[in-house]
């Protein structure tokens, strides 16, 4: 399940304003909320949102106008909320970089879905974070690429069981895993003594002294884990 969204709503109604972040809050959003120009600008500085809410009739300035002046500095989506229905204003809004544009009055259900839309290709646009590299002792790890290199990038060929083990135990790096879900996690068939001899066949490769790890520890009682120096 993804973490919640962060949203900004910015209307001077405040009746509408409490009316959206309850229904919000009830539909799994951290929700905070403006009545003005000048507030919202004081939360999108010292805050970071998933999407703001915004309404273009505001007290001190235009929503249209915000828009294009946190355009300069932010991709942080925008819906705009607003009475007037014209094809200009509209435009006006999209030009300005909003991303979606809702005339009131209108149900708050429609709301909700057009900010599932926006959120859900705001994250699908978004690169990949990059998979970590661990490091432990002479030894780097990738989990993106699953290559084990020593040194000055000298490969260590691992079999499909030992790559298995370690990536689940660089998972998690630091904590300790029992054999039963090493078993699972890492598909190795058989009992606690089949995990045990393939632990025993990674630690060959990855320990000076296999009978004195430092790196694939046992951890007694619980199982075993990687330490790591990331």
């Amino acid at each position: 399940m993804s973490e919640p969204a962060h949203l900004l709503v910015v209307d001077d109604d405040e009746r509408l304003l409490a009316l959206l972040q309850r229904f919000l809050t009830r539909h799994d959003h951290l929700v905070s909320v403006a009545s003005d120009a000048t507030s919202a600008r004081q939360k999108l500085a010292g805050l970071d949102f998933d999407l703001v809410v915004l309404d273009v009739m505001l007290p001190d300035q235009s929503g249209v106008e915000l828009t294009s002046e946190l355009r300069r500095t932010s991709d942080v989506p925008i819906l705009l909320l607003t009475a007037r229905g014209e094809a200009k204003d509209r435009i006006a809004g999209l030009e300005a970089g909003a991303d979606d544009y809702l005339v009131k009055p209108f149900e708050p259900r429609e709301l909700l879905l057009r900010i599932t839309r926006i959120l859900g290709r705001a994250r699908s646009a978004r690169p990949p974070a990059p998979a970590p590299v661990l490091r432990f002792g002479p030894f780097t790890f990738d989990l993106g690429s699953l290559e084990l290199t020593r040194g000055e990038g000298e490969v260590v060929h691992l079999t499909s069981g030992e790559l298995a083990l370690l990536r689940t135990l660089a998972e998690r790096a630091g904590a300790p895993i029992s054999r039963a879900e090493l078993g699972e996690l890492g598909n190795v068939k058989g009992n606690d003594r089949a995990i045990d001899v393939q632990i025993l066949r990674l630690r060959r490769k990855l320990e000076d002294d296999p009978r004195q790890p430092r790196h694939l520890l046992t951890v007694r009682g619980e199982g075993y884990a990687l330490r790591t120096s990331r």
